[in-house]
């Protein structure tokens, strides 16, 4: 290497460069690493070096030479590219490695409007003082190189203009604990920020994007997803395109539930005009959900639902297939198709299905999410009825479009309307759920608006977190993981803003949180079960029906110090009835775990003093937030021992936890035999998850006779996902034959939780 090279340094000044100083950083990141070679590294960076270089090109050469060395044999150097990106992004952020004071750092940007100032008025230097105790800023550097990354690209507080950075981690993690318990009394909150500061710094609990990229900035809107439903009027219909772009220009995910709107040829004032049909109007919708870019953390996305026998169906179907023109495709949305055992009924007996506009036949929309014994009836009276609109479809061959769409497509979502409300907290007889949100785990109920100022409708809003499965080892650790999440996001609740009155009076009123998991197939691996063969059934079993139980305790005991939420009289709760009453039976022939918690005590506990929060769990995809904690995501089985994201930064590889011993016990995606397994293991956390789940299913064609999935294993695949209670199904993923390290699903995911657009976690 030419050491008569010169550097040019930050303010401008040149001088000789210092390979030992060199050396000596990518020294220090090595430390206590396995099969890392310095040499290496240094080996790869220099011969990438110029005269006149810059010393931060130097720091991300050196960061470019370790990541490309990451691999299935060598994992530890995505902790050697990692320790090295802290080291720069340190350097950028306060013009040195060691971290400011925290009061004097939070001071100066407050003053730069970085920072909410609220942070300054409601603590003391005192207690800054305290907080900054707690801080270990040395938990960077058990981060991947994959999670500083995404850290840096979304979620520390920066210019995205200039590309400065303000902030690291471990300020992260302290200001948001601190924001959320600030409104705790003074004797208590400060014990309440440490506990929380040292769970999510230590990935124990997951947070979602909105919470880690919103929280201590002065935006206040922290909610993952949004759930939106639009009447059939146009008043309606404007009033919610206007709650789409609030809410999108403040990183939400969006759900909206259109299939109020009537059919293509519907009179209008007593026949004056033709309604124009659904089209035009979910292309208003595409164009408010498209029209922000989130604050550059991410794009607007939406899904949109519609009863399968909706008139106009077998055109809202190929909305987002390639073939056909503009004018009747909306491509830039997702679709959630709604069914219920009716649907499955006509499938199974190969009959027909009778397609109506939901305005030509009074009280079948409301019953199809209330009552279903309603909807059947109505559903035989309109189609005996010869005058009402109506045009009949063979089921399969409905249903085989459908899942053709499902399949070529990716996002076509199914959403079972019937489990969503009878295996509910909600009486479908007073706030049915009739829809769900952009990635399918949120089930709660909605009213449309009539005017973006509407005092009667309601706009939904969950909040999501999850538990890290991986990072614990007794369940009973999950009872205070479920104190501390339980609690910060009710408190998130009353700390962030509301731009929308439907939306302030449903949150307030129902408080509704959504607590997942990540690291799943990690927790597998290393209890040494699978997904396909059955032996997950019983720790799956155990294991979530912990989660709900120490979910609802929590809530429980908060509501006794605060009061339950104002309409939990609206919830079967407040009857005594939990998700163990209604669940589907056939689960039952999978797994015979007996119950193991005190839930006689704890439904007494519920009914006597109340929950205050009407739903605690959902089980989201969790993309991005899972790279930030090193962990597999959501409940999904991983594509490869490598996976492998795209970012501004270039590929980012990151190795399944704990490879090197564990590589054997992982359950790859493609290696699951059929969907079968995995399904089951869903309807078993849906037994006790109050809300939904983002489960997916997957084919790799090679499997198949001629390399084409059969319609027939796609159509069973959805009947077991029905039999055993599944509410929701998000992507449907295709193996396209690539290399699987360097991910090989169809659809191309999208970036997060959500995650291009929302409801992340």
């Amino acid at each position: 290497m030419n050491q008569s090279l010169l550097v040019t340094k930050r303010d401008g000044t040149k001088e000789r460069i210092n390979l030992d100083k060199i050396h000596r950083v990518i020294d220090w990141a090595a430390e206590g690493l396995n099969n890392v070679s310095v040499s290496q590294v240094e080996l790869r960076s220099h011969i990438q070096f110029y005269d006149g270089i810059r010393t931060s090109d130097i720091h991300e050469t050196i960061i470019r030479a370790a990541a490309d060395l990451i691999s299935s044999d060598t994992p530890d150097y995505q902790y050697l590219a990692a320790r090295l990106a802290v080291f720069h992004l340190r350097k950028k952020a306060y013009g040195q490695f060691e971290p400011p004071a925290l009061y004097t750092h939070v001071k100066n940007m407050v003053e730069m409007g970085k920072y909410d100032s609220h942070l300054l008025e409601d603590y003391s230097v005192e207690e800054f003082e305290e907080m900054e105790t707690y801080i270990d800023h040395w938990r960077d550097m058990n981060f991947s190189y994959a999670a500083v990354k995404q850290l840096e690209g979304k979620y520390l507080v920066q210019n995205r203009v200039t590309g400065e950075v303000y902030e690291s981690a471990q300020f992260l993690y302290i200001l948001v604990a601190a924001c959320l318990f600030s409104r705790y009394p003074q004797e208590t909150r400060l014990g309440y920020v440490k506990r929380f500061y040292d769970a999510i710094s230590t990935f124990k609990i997951s947070l979602p994007t909105p919470i880690m990229a919103g929280v201590r900035t002065p935006t206040r809107q922290f909610s993952s997803c949004v759930l939106i439903e639009c009447g059939d009027s146009l008043d309606s219909i404007n009033a919610t395109a206007s709650a789409i772009v609030k809410y999108v220009s403040q990183r939400a995910g969006i759900g909206i539930n259109a299939g109020r709107i009537r059919a293509q040829g519907s009179p209008i004032r007593n026949g004056e005009a033709f309604h124009t049909g659904c089209i035009p109007f979910y292309k208003h919708f595409q164009t408010a959900v498209k029209s922000c870019s989130q604050g550059g953390v991410r794009g607007g996305a939406a899904t949109v639902f519609y009863p399968l026998w909706h008139l106009e169906v077998e055109s809202l179907l190929v909305l987002r297939n390639n073939r056909g023109v503009e004018e009747n495709r909306v491509r830039h949305m997702d679709y959630g198709v709604q069914l219920n055992k009716l649907m499955y009924q006509r499938l199974v007996k190969n009959e027909n299905i009778t397609l109506f506009s939901p305005s030509d036949v009074p009280g079948l929309y409301d019953a199809f999410f209330a009552d279903q014994d309603e909807f059947e009836r109505l559903y035989a009276k309109y189609e005996a009825d010869s005058s009402i609109r109506q045009r009949q479809v063979k089921a399969v061959e409905l249903f085989s479009l459908m899942m053709q769409e499902r399949a070529s497509t990716g996002r076509i979502y199914i959403q079972n309307v019937d489990h969503c409300n009878t295996h509910s907290p909600f009486d479908p007889m007073v706030a049915p759920v009739r829809q769900s949100n952009l990635c399918l785990e949120i089930a709660l109920p909605t009213k449309p608006l009539n005017d973006i100022n509407d005092e009667q409708g309601e706009i939904a809003l969950c909040t999501l977190s999850a538990f890290n499965l991986g990072a614990i080892e007794r369940l009973d650790e999950l009872e205070e993981l479920a104190t501390l999440a339980v609690r910060s996001l009710d408190a998130l609740l009353d700390y962030q803003d509301y731009p929308i009155l439907a939306a302030n009076r449903g949150s307030m009123g129902r408080r509704t949180l959504g607590i997942g998991v990540i690291n799943y197939a990690y927790y597998l691996a290393k209890n040494g079960v699978r997904y396909s063969d059955g032996s997950a059934n019983g720790l799956t079993h155990r294991t979530f029906e912990a989660i709900q139980y120490y979910l609802l305790k929590a809530s429980n005991e908060l509501a006794r110090e605060q009061g339950p939420c104002p309409w939990f009289n609206k919830t079967r709760y407040s009857q005594g009835i939990l998700p163990i009453d209604n669940y589907k039976k056939d689960l039952d022939g999978l797994c015979n775990e007996p119950l193991r918690y005190d839930w006689e005590a704890l439904r007494n506990d519920i009914k006597t003093h109340g929950l205050r929060n009407s739903t605690l769990s959902a089980l989201m995809p969790s993309e991005t937030s899972s790279q930030i904690s090193n962990a597999t995501n959501g409940i999904e089985p991983p594509r490869g021992y490598i996976s492998v994201k795209a970012s501004k930064d270039g590929i980012l590889r990151q190795v399944v936890p704990d490879y090197e011993k564990l590589n054997d016990a992982y359950e790859l995606l493609w290696d699951l035999p059929n969907n079968d397994g995995y399904l089951h293991l869903v309807g078993l956390m849906q037994k006790f998850v109050d809300q939904s789940i983002s489960a997916n299913t997957n084919y790799d064609p090679s499997r198949f006779p001629g390399g084409k999935v059969p319609m027939k294993q796609m159509l069973k695949d959805l009947l077991t996902a029905y039999k055993y209670g599944v509410k929701t199904l998000y992507y449907q993923n295709t193996r396209d034959g690539a290399d699987d390290v360097q991910g090989d699903l169809l659809p191309a995911k999208q970036d997060d939780d959500c995650e291009s657009g929302a409801c992340k976690i």
